[in-house]
């Protein structure tokens, strides 16, 4: 299962650097071609559906790897044992909301895939579904989580190393 999760690990971030760099150059490209008067209007909404797969998947990889911004000014100075329980409650809540937003998101994704890009055949729901991929990527990773906190209480390990 490891092995799974590392080559989808792997997978996410090849497509998320691969989408940032096209990204770039369709606004670049669309920025000179606009300089030279020429208009390209399917530029500007592959680039926006880059953005929205780019962002999400992004968001993803930094929840995975811890790299999230956090605020622990009040809780660092709790005991251990309260840190870690905390830290379980939260990722307990964020656990139900990525799985809430991953239900609702796929409504979302049935209910837009009849709607299409003015300047492009390609239906809203891609755009939809890349909320609904990195919800899921994300529920799992939270399960992740959630199992270190748990193993690191009863093992009585260091709080630090739970959060790896």
């Amino acid at each position: 299962m490891k092995k799974i999760l590392k080559y989808l690990d792997c997978a996410e971030k090849c497509i998320c650097g691969t989408g940032f760099i096209l990204l770039v150059i369709l606004v670049l490209l669309s920025a000179i071609l606009r300089f030279f008067r020429v208009s390209m209007s399917w530029n500007i909404d592959l680039a926006m559906l880059l953005l929205a797969w780019t962002s999400f998947l992004g968001a993803d990889i930094a929840w995975r790897s811890g790299q999230l911004i956090g605020i622990d000014i009040l809780t660092r100075h709790f005991p251990i044992k309260v840190q870690k329980v905390l830290s379980l409650i939260i990722y307990s809540i964020i656990f139900v909301l990525t799985c809430a937003i991953c239900v609702y998101g796929a409504r979302l994704v049935w209910v837009e895939r009849l709607r299409t890009y003015q300047s492009m055949p390609i239906p809203y729901s891609v755009v939809t579904l890349s909320l609904v991929v990195a919800t899921f990527s994300m529920s799992v990773s939270t399960i992740g989580k959630i199992k270190n906190v748990i193993v690191s209480l009863k093992n009585n390990e260091d709080f630090a190393e739970a959060e790896k």
